[in-house]
């Protein structure tokens, strides 16, 4: 770089479901920008982060992870993470260095340029020799411009994505002011650490009839409206005695703002995830 002119562009991170995709995002941000847990399809917007560089600006779109989808709710989020490929400047496809590079890798795989960027993910899960395993397999399965090693867990290997990242920048003006690392909207991100917490506690089918909304924003008092799609479930979520909505809130309150007054209302919408209306009204 070094000719004074500031590059700017938009990176995206596409793969498979639970190949550490958000946590990557926040790891090379410096800072929590999407929430992030061991359930596939946590990930359920587009979510931006921004990272501000001497000379660089880089925007980054963590997309929900492409998969076969059972319903309208997987066929949108393949959708909104597809659209996301051919806008970017660079795409970044996350594959897990503890498996063999399969069937559903090479599905996202075949949806990106032959000029993405592969990046090895959860180095610190696998031993040195199965981590060269994977690049060799990378290298032969997968069309790439790069392969990187990372552990998004431990940061290592991050630093050198990032700056073969920003070498690939264009010369264009920056998107974002310098203060501003994402472009969430509060209330928006304080629905997902709400379904954060629940997706943390939560077991079997359960977390993926689980949405969350913010429905009334009158500062310190907040209310999250947080939907099951059976009778069954919203004992489950609520917990004994309130156990589990409490533990919830004490949870994001600690990280959002501890002044913050958060009321948790549960509330069945039979089969959400299958009507596109519903879908529609939760911004999916």
């Amino acid at each position: 770089m070094g000719d004074g002119e500031l590059h700017s562009g938009f990176v995206t991170l596409v793969g498979r479901p639970n190949v550490g995709k958000s946590t990557l995002l926040n790891a090379m941000l410096g800072r929590k920008v999407s929430i992030v847990s061991d359930k596939p399809q946590t990930t359920r917007t587009q979510v931006r982060g921004v990272l501000h560089r001497p000379g660089a600006q880089i925007v980054f779109v963590d997309t929900p992870g492409i998969h076969r989808p059972r319903g309208p709710l997987g066929e949108h989020l393949n959708a909104t993470a597809a659209e996301t490929i051919g806008d970017v400047d660079v795409v970044c496809l996350v594959v897990d260095a503890t498996g063999a590079i399969g069937p559903g890798d090479r599905f996202v795989a075949q949806r990106c340029p032959p000029d993405t960027v592969v990046v090895v993910n959860k180095i610190d899960l696998a031993t040195a020799d199965e981590v060269l395993v994977q690049l060799a397999r990378a290298a032969e399965q997968l069309t790439m411009e790069a392969c990187f090693p990372v552990s998004a867990t431990t940061g290592e290997g991050v630093a050198a994505l990032v700056e073969h990242l920003v070498d690939r920048l264009p010369q264009g003006p920056p998107y974002y002011p310098e203060d501003m690392v994402t472009d969430v909207p509060e209330a928006f991100w304080v629905a997902e650490l709400v379904r954060e917490q629940l997706l943390a506690v939560l077991r079997d089918e359960v977390p993926h009839s689980v949405a969350t909304r913010v429905t009334e924003w009158e500062w310190p008092r907040v209310r999250c409206e947080i939907l099951v799609e059976r009778d069954s479930q919203k004992g489950i979520v609520i917990g004994r005695k309130g156990a589990v909505l409490k533990a919830v809130g004490t949870a994001v309150r600690a990280e959002f703002d501890e002044r913050m007054f958060l009321e948790l209302h549960v509330t069945v919408d039979k089969d959400w995830q299958r009507r596109p209306k519903a879908l529609e009204r939760l911004g999916y």
